[in-house]
C-alpha cells in the first residue's frame, strides 16, 4: 500500500480510502466485517463513513456496524484513520440537521456512541450550510478539538469560495480549519477542476474524490448491460447519452488489458492534487480488485486519449472560459 499526507497535515493515509456507504443497505454486517478486515490486511488505513449512511434501515446503521467491528478489539481502532460526517437529517426535530453548534455537538456525541470510540480522526461537514455563520461553526468544532473528541475537520460538497471563506474565518480564530475536501470527481464529472481543486491546492486541503467510477458508469457498464445485468432507468439514460464516449473508453481499457474501473481509479491517483479516492466495495472481491489501480501506470499518450474521450471543463477558472 502507498501512503500520503492528508493535505498540509502530518497525518499519513492510504492512497485508497475505504467507503462504507454500502454497509447495511447493500452489504451484510458479516460481509462488512470481512471487507474491513481485508482492507486492514492490505494496508488500507483510511475508513470513511457518515452518520446518515444506512438511513433506509435507520439513522446511524452504518456507523453502528463499524462500531461493532471496532469493539472486537485487536488494535483495530489504533490502526485506522476514522472519518465520519455531520449535516444530514438524523431525526424529526428542527435542530436534527445542519451545522448549528447545537446539532454539531449532538451529532458528534451520537456518532462517538455508535462508533464505540472516544474520538473521530476526521470530522467532515457533509454539505455547506450558508445560513449558519462560520464563527458559530468554528467555535463548535474548536470545542470538540479541545475536548479530544475530534482531531481534524474536513468538508464535503463545498464550492471553492466556501473553502476560501471557511479558511479565512478559521485563520482569524487561529484555528487549523479545513484539512480536506470530499467531492464528486471522476473522468465523467470533472467540474471540480474549475475552482474546488485550485482552492484545495491553495489552502492545503487533501482532495478525497467520491464516486470515482461515476456510480458504475466507468466500471465497464456496456459489457454489464450486454451480459444482462440490471440497470435502472437513470443509468440507462446516461449510457445512451454517453454511448460514444463509453465505447471509446472501454475499447481503450481493453487495449490496455485493464478493467475500466481500475483505469478510472488510476486516472485519479495520477493527479497530484488527489489524496485518496473513495472505493465503496459491496464484496471482498470488489475490494481486492480495486487494489490493481495502485499498480497501473498511465502513459502521457493514454492520459491524452482519456482527456479526449472525457474532456474536462477546459482547465481552471477563469482561464477555462476567459482570455
Amino acid at each position: 500500500m502507498q501512503y500520503t499526507s492528508l493535505g498540509r497535515t502530518g497525518l499519513q493515509v492510504s492512497r485508497l480510502c475505504l467507503g462504507t456507504m454500502n454497509f447495511g443497505p447493500q452489504t451484510s454486517e458479516q460481509e462488512s466485517f470481512a471487507i474491513m478486515d481485508q482492507a486492514l490486511e492490505h494496508g488500507i488505513n483510511f475508513f470513511d463513513t457518515a452518520n446518515v449512511y444506512g438511513f433506509h434501515l435507520g439513522a446511524g446503521v452504518t456507523e453502528e456496524i463499524i462500531g461493532r467491528w471496532l469493539a472486537q478489539g485487536g488494535g483495530r481502532r489504533d490502526k485506522i484513520v476514522l472519518a465520519t460526517k455531520v449535516y444530514g437529517r438524523m431525526g424529526d426535530g428542527p435542530n436534527d440537521r445542519g451545522l448549528s453548534a447545537y446539532h454539531i455537538r449532538k451529532a458528534c456525541e451520537d456518532s462517538l456512541r455508535r462508533l464505540q470510540t472516544d474520538h473521530i480522526d476526521l470530522y467532515q461537514m457533509h454539505h455547506i450550510e450558508r445560513s449558519t455563520p462560520w464563527d458559530e461553526i468554528w467555535q463548535a468544532m474548536e470545542v470538540l478539538v479541545q475536548q479530544g473528541k475530534v482531531l481534524y475537520v474536513g468538508s464535503s460538497n463545498f464550492a471553492g469560495w466556501d473553502i476560501a471563506t471557511a479558511q479565512c474565518a478559521a485563520r482569524e480564530r487561529h484555528f487549523l480549519g479545513l484539512v480536506s475536501e470530499q467531492s464528486v470527481y471522476n473522468l465523467s464529472n470533472r467540474m471540480v477542476e474549475l475552482e474546488v481543486i485550485p482552492a484545495c491546492r491553495h489552502y492545503g486541503l487533501g482532495l478525497i474524490p467520491y464516486s470515482p467510477i461515476g456510480g458504475g458508469l466507468l466500471g465497464g457498464v456496456l459489457r454489464g448491460v450486454s451480459e444482462g445485468r440490471r440497470a435502472d432507468d437513470r443509468m440507462r439514460e446516461q449510457i445512451e447519452r454517453r454511448r460514444p464516449q463509453l465505447e471509446a473508453y472501454e475499447a481503450l481499457c481493453r487495449e490496455l488489458g485493464e478493467e475500466p474501473a481500475n483505469v478510472a481509479l488510476a486516472w485519479l491517483l495520477h493527479n497530484p492534487d488527489v489524496t485518496s479516492p473513495i472505493i465503496g466495495p459491496r464484496t471482498v472481491e470488489q475490494l481486492t480488485g480495486s487494489l490493481r489501480a495502485l499498480e497501473i501506470e498511465l502513459s502521457e499518450d493514454v492520459l491524452r486519449r482519456l482527456d479526449e474521450i472525457w474532456p474536462g471543463p477546459g482547465g481552471e477558472a477563469p482561464m477555462a472560459y476567459a482570455w
